[in-house]
């Protein structure tokens, strides 16, 4: 089902859907969201991608595999969690926030960089899941 249709809206709505995902995973940390609606939506937009355009498309596009966003997440979430116990000799997942907002992303803190974390995490993990999937089929 490889239509025209098809491959120029996947074109179209591949950078506007990892916005959306930004968004999502910017928006986390105040409001419902975070890393892991972010990294699903990020996820779905490559899927759609492969679907519309080939597998090998994609991975081209992606230029990494997948598989090694996931002990990069991992690291980031880890480093966000023991953040506090090295800079201000906090417990360990304890949130602090540095002192000025930035404009458009607003007050940045240890759950900013946690959600980062988590949302290469599961991006990592769901397109190794469906391009393993898809490859083997």
């Amino acid at each position: 089902m490889k239509t025209i249709i098809l491959r120029t809206a996947s074109d179209y709505l591949l950078p506007l859907l990892l916005l959306f995902s930004i968004f999502i995973l910017l928006r986390g940390h105040y409001l419902p969201g975070g890393g892991f609606v972010g990294g699903l939506i990020a996820s779905i937009a490559f899927v759609l991608h492969a679907f519309a355009n080939g597998l090998e498309n994609t991975k081209t596009l992606l230029r990494l595999h997948p598989g090694y966003l996931m002990p990069l997440g991992l690291l980031v979430a880890a480093l966000a969690g023991l953040s506090p116990i090295f800079i201000e000799n906090l417990p360990f997942m304890t949130g602090i926030w540095f002192q000025e907002p930035l404009p458009v992303i607003g007050m940045i803190g240890s759950a900013l960089f946690f959600d980062i974390g988590v949302y290469l995490v599961v991006i990592g993990v769901s397109l190794t899941i469906i391009f393993t999937i898809t490859e083997s089929a």
